[in-house]
């Protein structure tokens, strides 16, 4: 599974990061892994330099072999909090797509 990882202007991402939000994608992914070939995670920050609730976005991009990308998107106060958030709809959503997927072989 490739991850990469796209941000806006208002994030500089650094190697601990990229790291840690990479190994945790991995763990709570690890049981779809054979199904997906590419992952992006764009964070972003709706608000840019000011502060807000809920400003930090992060938008998964899910890319299976032989099918159409899928994309959630999370929100927190924190881009952790937004990854969490998207990792938990993406799951609930690999979790629907995955057992099709076996159902019909």
């Amino acid at each position: 599974m490739v991850i990469q990882f796209n941000t806006d202007k208002n994030l500089n991402m650094h190697d601990e990061l990229s790291h840690s939000m990479g190994s945790l994608l991995v763990e709570k992914l690890q049981r779809f892994s054979e199904h997906i070939t590419r992952l992006e995670v764009h964070l972003s920050d709706q608000n840019g330099s000011k502060p807000g609730v809920n400003d930090k976005r992060c938008m998964l991009e899910v890319r299976l072999e032989g099918r159409e990308p899928i994309a959630v998107k999370g929100e927190g106060d924190s881009y952790e909090h937004a990854l969490h958030e998207a990792i938990g709809r993406v799951k609930s959503l690999l979790d629907t797509i995955v057992g099709k997927m076996r159902n019909h072989e």
